[in-house]
């Protein structure tokens, strides 16, 4: 596949497995649905497993932010991306890893499932903004780096994956932050209507109570 002998190829694909399909499963909102779908033994054991403490760590806003960047910097300053290139289970393994992660980063910021640890949307904002480095310093570590970080690539395209990895990483993660912005938008919105007709019952009480 292209992805083992193209690094531009394989960034691409990072990207869209580590970030955009991450994006698009939070939106959908998978827990709800599956919870809605199922049974109520089913959705009894999803709700154990949703509540429970290895979870709870795991989907903390902390362990995800630091899987998110830190699993970037292993895959490419460790071996373990040449490995993959020869594993085809270890390379499977990558992609899987991509896409959970992913998945654990973005479902506190604009996830509509409930979460152990929800943000408020200032916080979501800045849980974002704080990680769009991560993207900027990696793509610059290999831009500059004049070794191959894996046999049978070369260094013009290794720099050009590189600045792939920079500019459609930031890119997404501004995506990410303007639906925040949306979702926190419409929550205002929202919460404006509901103390407008808070406000209207109780002046309609008040002029009830003063009718003779």
């Amino acid at each position: 596949p292209a992805d083992t002998t193209s690094f531009s190829a394989h960034v691409i694909q990072h990207l869209l497995l580590g970030m955009l399909a991450p994006v698009l499963l939070a939106l959908g909102a998978p827990v709800t649905l599956a919870l809605q779908a199922s049974g109520r033994t089913t959705s009894r054991r999803l709700l154990r497993v949703l509540h429970s403490l290895p979870l709870s760590i795991l989907t903390h806003p902390l362990t995800a932010w630091a899987l998110f960047g830190g699993s970037m910097f292993v895959l490419y300053f460790s071996g373990l991306y040449a490995a993959t290139l020869h594993n085809v289970a270890l390379h499977d393994l990558v992609h899987l890893e991509f896409v959970l992660v992913g998945c654990l980063f973005f479902w506190p910021v604009i996830g509509i499932d409930p979460t152990p640890h929800r943000l408020p949307y200032g916080g979501r904002m800045l849980y974002v903004l704080v990680a769009l480095p991560f993207h900027t310093i990696l793509g610059v570590a290999l831009i500059t780096q004049q070794r191959l970080i894996a046999p049978g690539l070369t260094l013009a395209d290794q720099q050009a994956g590189a600045g792939i990895l920079w500019s459609a990483g930031e890119a997404l993660g501004l995506v990410a932050m303007l639906v925040v912005a949306y979702q926190w938008m419409a929550a205002e919105e929202r919460e404006a209507v509901r103390l407008d007709r808070q406000l209207d019952r109780q002046v309609a009480v008040q002029l009830r109570e003063s009718t003779p």
